[in-house]
């Protein structure tokens, strides 16, 4: 039998603070962002917390994506709740479909430009998520 030393391995620990994105990563990390859109406001939200201050251009258009679809995400939940309610429930439904139609087409096209490497503003963006932050 062979006796085999061993060598003492030795571990290093991660740094606390995380690696700045490079620019490619930097506009992937924004577009998806943006095209996380089509699901709600859920992923901007996750990319703007985890991402928010490893690129610049990730920051500001994960808080833009964010701030557009936050509202409509929760207009489209509470239509969808009541949707069951008689009479009236279909209206709800008609609101939730046309107006997720909108919110996944706009971030659609947002994704599509941020890809490119350039900055995007929703038109009709009521930044709540920022005004929500002002009243502190």
């Amino acid at each position: 039998m062979k006796s085999t030393s061993t060598a003492k391995a030795t571990f290093e620990g991660s740094s606390s603070t995380p690696n700045k994105l490079t620019v490619h990563e930097d506009r992937n990390i924004a577009t998806l962002a943006h095209f996380g859109g089509v699901i709600g406001c859920i992923p901007s939200g996750i990319v703007y917390y985890l991402y928010r201050d490893r690129g610049a251009f990730t920051e500001q258009e994960s808080r833009e994506a964010f701030n557009f679809t936050l509202l409509p995400t929760i207009i489209i939940v509470v239509s969808m709740l009541l949707t069951p309610l008689p009479l009236v429930g279909w209206i709800f439904g008609l609101i939730a479909a046309l107006l997720w139609s909108y919110l996944a087409l706009m971030s659609l096209i947002a994704g599509i430009k941020v890809n490119k490497g350039n900055p995007y503003q929703y038109r009709a963006n009521t930044m709540l998520f920022d005004r929500l932050l002002s009243r502190r």
